[in-house]
């Protein structure tokens, strides 16, 4: 029996999970990473904290599946697409304003670049065709220039910058080798062009004022790119080995962003006993939900969609394009809108006092209010409530980090079922944003029916059915629901040379649960309006902006 070890690096924790050749879960821990917010749209880590948070998940995940370390056969690692600096001796450098060195980490939600990325659009490049035609905040080269104008002495000490998931398996392996996931999604790498330095398009660099890489070769940002999944160096170091209580030697992968591991972890599933083939995926979305969302679907093409990131050739399955969609803000949305509300400190108390989660308690107000008003879905007790949910930006297809969130229908009322009433409308709210993005995919030769969802959310029955009722797909859960996990141990079992490929490792560990199918009638026509206002919302928004630029 082979066991493969994932390691996903999220926002807020670090989490290892044990899986078989089958994947199915068999141990899982966790371990929290701490963040610092020295300043407004400013996010840190430590590199340091976060290696430790991975050895404590490790271990606890061995001992959680009843397991020796020298039992598992291969390694993959996921992470968040933030930005990582250290020096000649691979020490942190700090990327704070604070100058502490230990903030040596600037994370994917960090918005402190928006003036860069906002200068890198004026000025235009080919290359950011695969972006969607405008590149983000959230990605590395704006970042990389906020540190260059900022922090010059960082700038000068950093040796090497890496994108987290390369951080990872350069601390487990000592073999500086990039992923064309992260170099081709975050760093402006076109893998279509070739692996190994070839996707570099030194044109762009010096344009942007970037040009120190161009003339260094690019070996601060990566000279060896390779494959998700393909062994990296000569596997775990003997120090890694005895930091993760594992085999020296040990395969790792080459590395994924974690929503990327998510859709490793998801679309290779059968439903209905049809095990997918390529041409099937066109079908498919992957829906991987946290503290943001990410949308990905994959094609044997490349498809370019105005506002939405791609099409980056092997950047999730390799051979085949992929198309990026996302949302800035999901589950914090929802967490910022119910927490911050006035009746939430006594619905948390009542929480706690029966032992049970705030959602549960408005998801169940919620029903109770549905029958007391006598509606016909509970959907429609938002009939005069309505929320525009870009409080962080719009990811896609908007592509603008600048707006803001509205809420239209307040009332003075500040009672328990008035915050069950603003939850509910926040949850359809970003479920009218994952329709906006599937329309216009679908507008670009996808035909996305099904959605193949992961994350918090998916533990959440109204966000469930919200998402399949506004977008009138159906929605597939996996049987082990930790699919994010489940992906970065699908990229362990092809470096052990357990699975031929990636496609193969995922037909073979992937699996389907529980299928939401959509409603129809009345209340998707009730969605159908309410999804009119949700862009009428938008429209808004942008005449008072312009009302207020006259001013």
């Amino acid at each position: 029996m082979k066991f493969y070890l994932g390691i996903d690096v999220g926002t807020g924790s670090a989490r290892a999970g044990v899986f078989d050749a089958r994947g199915r879960q068999l141990g899982v821990a966790s371990q929290a990473i701490q963040l610092w917010r020295p300043a407004p749209d400013h996010v840190e880590q430590s590199s340091e904290d976060i290696w430790r948070a991975c050895a404590k998940a490790v271990r606890g995940a061995l001992r959680s599946a009843g397991l020796r370390g020298e039992q598992i056969a291969g390694i993959g690692f996921d992470a968040t697409c933030s930005l990582v600096a250290l020096d000649h001796a691979d020490r942190p450098v700090s990327l704070s304003t604070t100058r502490r060195a230990e903030q040596n980490v600037i994370v994917w939600m960090d918005h402190r670049a928006i003036p860069q990325a906002d200068d890198i659009n004026r000025r235009g490049h080919p290359v950011l065709r695969h972006v969607g035609g405008v590149i983000s905040p959230e990605m590395q080269t704006p970042k990389l220039l906020w540190v260059k104008k900022n922090l010059p002495a960082a700038w000068k000490r950093t040796a090497r910058f890496f994108d987290l998931p390369d951080f990872l398996t350069y601390r487990a392996t000592g073999d500086d080798t990039r992923s064309l996931c992260t170099t081709g999604c975050k760093w402006t790498y076109l893998a279509h062009k070739g692996p190994d330095g070839a996707g570099w398009s030194a044109n762009y660099f010096r344009k942007i004022g970037l040009g120190n890489f161009v003339d260094e070769g690019f070996a601060r940002i990566g000279k060896r790119i390779r494959p998700m999944g393909e062994p990296v160096g000569r596997g775990l170091t003997p120090a890694a080995a005895r930091e993760l209580g594992l085999a020296a030697g040990t395969p790792v992968g080459v590395s994924i962003i974690d929503a990327h591991a998510g859709g490793l972890g998801l679309l290779g599933a059968a439903v209905a006993g049809a095990t997918p083939t390529v041409a099937a995926l066109n079908r498919r979305l992957a829906l991987i939900g946290g503290t943001s969302s990410c949308h990905m679907a994959v094609s044997s093409e490349p498809r370019f969609i105005r506002g939405i990131w791609g099409p980056y050739f092997s950047a999730m399955i390799p051979g085949l394009w992929l198309t990026e969609g996302g949302q800035s803000a999901t589950g914090a949305l929802i967490d910022h809108v119910i927490f911050s509300h006035a009746a939430a400190g006594a619905l948390q108390d009542e929480a706690r006092r029966a032992g049970r989660t705030i959602y549960e308690l408005l998801n169940e107000r919620l029903e109770r209010l549905a029958k007391r008003r006598g509606v016909a879905h509970p959907a429609e007790l938002t009939r005069d409530l309505h929320v525009q949910p870009d409080f962080h930006g719009n990811r896609s297809p908007r592509a603008d980090p600048t707006l803001k969130g509205v809420i239209a229908g307040l009332s003075l009322s500040a009672t328990v079922d008035e915050l069950a009433l603003h939850y509910l409308a926040t949850v359809q709210a970003v479920a009218y944003g994952t329709r906006h993005i599937v329309e216009e995919m679908n507008r670009r030769d996808y035909a996305i029916d099904t959605l193949f969802a992961c994350g918090g959310g998916t533990k959440n029955p109204v966000f469930l059915r919200e998402h399949a009722d506004i977008t009138g797909c159906r929605v597939v859960l996996p049987r082990e629901p930790e699919a994010v996990l489940l992906g970065a141990a699908v990229l362990g079992a092809v470096a052990s040379g357990s699975q031929r490929n990636v496609f193969d490792a995922m037909r073979a560990m992937n699996a389907t649960g529980r299928v939401v199918a959509p409603s129809r009638g009345g209340v998707a026509r009730y969605h159908a309006a309410k999804y009119r206002v949700f862009l009428r919302l938008h429209e808004d928004f942008i005449a008072y902006r312009r009302m207020m630029s006259a001013a």
